[in-house]
């Protein structure tokens, strides 16, 4: 519909908006190019505007660019009133990402329904050290018949984190006061028949972006390291609502990057030559290494997958707004994702239960209903398995595993119409946007390679962010079409990676196969990803292969590593 303003006033308003999207109104490189001079000069000028111009590709007028240097004038003064403004790293955007526009939340759901599948009763195995490498599902069992008690599991988790943390790296923070009295309450708990679920009572260790009343929470950057944040991160909270034992902060790389802290560089269990990957380094590295009955990590492009196939560990990541991220350090809005890590698939499916659905304080927490044991048709379904590197789907080691199972495998493609990896700059936009005030205030130690991202990603003009997110929708029909063909995929790829964490879709990580690597035995690792709101087939199905294969079940040689640290009176950094 056409404007019935006056011609004149019409092209002036377009020529406006044309201007300030050709020099990127409020990008680093529109502020210091055209701030810094109109410092020393008093204005901003034509000439000024000229030389902002690349940032788009545009070419402006003369007559445009006089326009632009005015209405600039105006904008500059709205950037500072905004800058003046203390904005708090708990202040979340007024915008949400929506991974499924239109789905209607679940009414009346419920949490804490889940229990582990049918199996025998264990005994208290004869040695500590398999205790620790036990499964939720089993220590639950153990829990509850009093073959173990908590008091007695966070002992022995609390022990092993002291032993194993000087070659790994994976503790921030020890919160033994506060987890022998949850132990204690436990106990009482279950040995009155106030039997709270499957974790009631089982240790488990928190990625130190997870707030915690009381202790400190330092997302692995100096800056924070004596920061206590007082509040209780939802997901924290309902694990205490579950009985579940905090028995310690864990790693991270700084500001969610990498596995490289202020405390060192966290490691595998399987070997400590390399890094643990990240950035949910230490929960990764202390699930895998029988540290923990459990842990809890986040991902924002990798951070649970990642660091669970170098460590051997089982991780779960689940659609974006199933896990409330209130009280968690906010790396990109639209894109962090907190979900389990743990010793098995049935495991993460028993914490997913606990932790999921709306809380009212994350605006895109929702509730979509999850069951376990899931009601789920094997027969049924379909498992998409993409042509990676040339390589023929049915060569994949996965889908002949799957098709033993009876499952039916697809050829598929993964969408490549449109750029994910350049849509992905909307992470370092976020993230650079979080963490204004380091980029301003030139704050760079122990950081990583953070600086230098949040400099680039000033550059980014708001209209370029904006038009991201539109491919980003185009991605997301991409994927609805990819799953009218399949139920879940088999994953893993770079390609996949990005793609998903955009899109918000779940994934599930296992470990695979052993090889050999430089003379220590290194996993392999299967990625399941499937439909949004789907986990209860995605696990299904991942449960279902990992019994079949039992590549879980072995354990690093952490004596062995042990002793060689004690060998040397350093690790490398």
């Amino acid at each position: 519909m056409r404007s019935r303003e006056p011609d004149g006033e019409l092209v002036r308003r377009r020529t406006v908006l044309k201007g300030l999207a050709a020099v990127g109104a409020g990008s680093l490189a529109f502020r210091r190019a055209l701030s810094a001079q109109a410092a020393r000069d008093g204005a901003v000028t034509p000439e000024m505007v000229a030389q902002a111009e690349w940032i788009t590709g545009l070419k402006l007028t003369d007559e445009e660019r006089e326009e632009v240097a005015k209405s600039v004038r105006d904008s500059l003064d709205r950037f500072e009133a905004l800058r003046r403004c203390e904005v708090g790293y708990d202040v979340v955007p007024a915008l949400q990402f929506n991974p499924a526009p239109g789905l209607k939340e679940a009414a009346g759901l419920n949490r804490g329904r889940a229990v582990a599948i049918a199996a025998p009763a264990p005994a208290r195995p004869a040695d500590d050290e398999a205790l620790a490498f036990l499964p939720v599902t089993q220590l639950a069992a153990l829990l509850r018949s009093r073959q173990v008690t908590s008091v007695e599991l966070t002992k022995l988790y609390l022990g092993r984190l002291k032993r194993f943390d000087p070659v790994f790296k994976c503790v921030v923070t020890l919160t033994e006061k506060l987890a022998f009295e949850q132990a204690a309450r436990a106990d009482a708990e279950i040995a009155s028949g106030a039997y709270r679920g499957p974790l009631h009572g089982v240790p488990w260790g928190a990625k130190d972006l997870i707030a915690y009343p009381g202790w400190p929470t330092t997302w692995g950057a100096p800056q924070f390291k004596e920061r206590v944040v007082d509040q209780k991160a939802t997901v924290a909270a309902r694990l205490d609502e579950a009985g579940a034992v905090l028995v310690a902060k864990l790693s991270l790389g700084a500001l969610a990057m990498g596995d490289q802290w202020y405390g060192g560089k966290t490691r595998s269990p399987w070997d400590p030559r390399r890094g643990s990957s990240g950035s949910s380094a230490g929960s990764a590295s202390a699930a895998a290494a029988g540290l923990v009955g459990f842990a809890i990590g986040s991902e924002t492009l990798g951070s649970i997958i990642s660091p669970c196939q170098a460590c051997g560990a089982t991780g779960l990541r689940p659609t974006f707004g199933r896990v409330s991220r209130h009280g968690c350090m906010s790396l990109a809005w639209s894109m962090d994702k907190l979900g389990p890590i743990a010793r098995s698939v049935e495991d993460c499916a028993l914490i997913l239960d606990a932790i999921h659905g709306r809380d009212g304080l994350d605006p895109t927490a929702v509730d979509q209903p999850f069951a376990w044991p899931p009601a789920v048709d094997f027969g049924k379904l379909k498992i998409g398995v993409p042509r990676l590197d040339g390589k023929p789907a049915d060569d994949d080691d996965a889908a002949k595993t799957l098709r033993a199972l009876g499952f039916e495998t697809v050829a598929v493609e993964l969408p490549t119409k449109h750029p994910a990896w350049a849509v992905s700059q909307m992470l370092r936009v976020e993230a650079a946007t979080a963490f204004d005030e380091f980029t301003r205030n030139h704050v760079s130690e122990g950081l990583n390679s953070w600086p230098a991202t949040f400099r680039q990603a000033r550059f980014t003009p708001a209209v370029e962010y904006l038009r991201a997110a539109r491919v980003r929708t185009l991605l997301m029909r991409d994927m609805a079409e990819l799953f009218e063909k399949v139920d879940l995929f088999v994953g893993g790829s770079d390609l996949d990676l990005t793609i998903t964490n955009l899109t918000g879709h779940p994934s599930v990580v296992i470990p695979g196969r052993f090889h050999d690597r430089d003379g220590l035995p290194a996993p392999g690792s299967v990625v399941l990803t499937g439909k949004l709101y789907d986990e209860s087939t995605l696990l299904a199905v991942a449960h279902a292969y990992q019994e079949a294969t039992g590549d879980h079940r072995a354990r690093p040689p952490l004596e062995r590593f042990l002793a060689d640290a004690a060998s040397r009176e350093t690790m490398p950094d």
